[in-house]
């Protein structure tokens, strides 16, 4: 099985569906999306096979999306697509391509819908939040 996560390590959300990813016994391509950015056409194919919008991939937080007056809802994919290529971080993450699907792993247990096995055992996320509880049942 191959899977491809974009990943930004400084990013606990990404950390946690990287950590799933690997303990559900597959060792997926990382690609550090901002320090190898995705071309246009990978982030338009990622988004649409996610089932998003542009507009609904773009991370606000920590991000010139005001600044570059994002929010403008006249701004058409091809501008948004263009902020992303000039600024990666306004591509939110991680997204998750596997057999099963493309998602935005937000939060990041939606990866466990698309992986092959996602039955990884107990998983509790780096701020204690509970995934999966010791009997193996996914907590909601």
């Amino acid at each position: 099985m191959t899977v491809t996560i974009y990943h930004n390590p400084d990013c606990g959300t990404s950390r946690n569906t990287l950590a799933m990813i690997r303990q559900s016994g597959v060792e997926p391509t990382v690609v550090e999306y901002l320090k190898t950015p995705p071309d246009r056409e990978t982030v338009a194919r990622l988004v649409g096979d996610a089932g998003l919008t542009v507009r609904e991939a773009l991370r606000r937080k920590d991000t010139p999306f005001d600044d570059l007056g994002l929010g403008d809802p006249d701004k058409t994919d091809d501008e948004l697509l263009d902020a992303i290529g000039r600024h990666p971080i306004l591509l939110n993450r991680p997204f998750v391509v596997a057999p099963r699907g493309t998602r935005l792993c937000r939060p990041s247990e939606l990866v466990l819908d698309i992986l092959d096995n996602p039955d990884i055992g107990p998983f509790i996320k780096e701020d204690g939040e509970v995934v999966i509880d010791a009997e193996g049942r996914r907590v909601a």
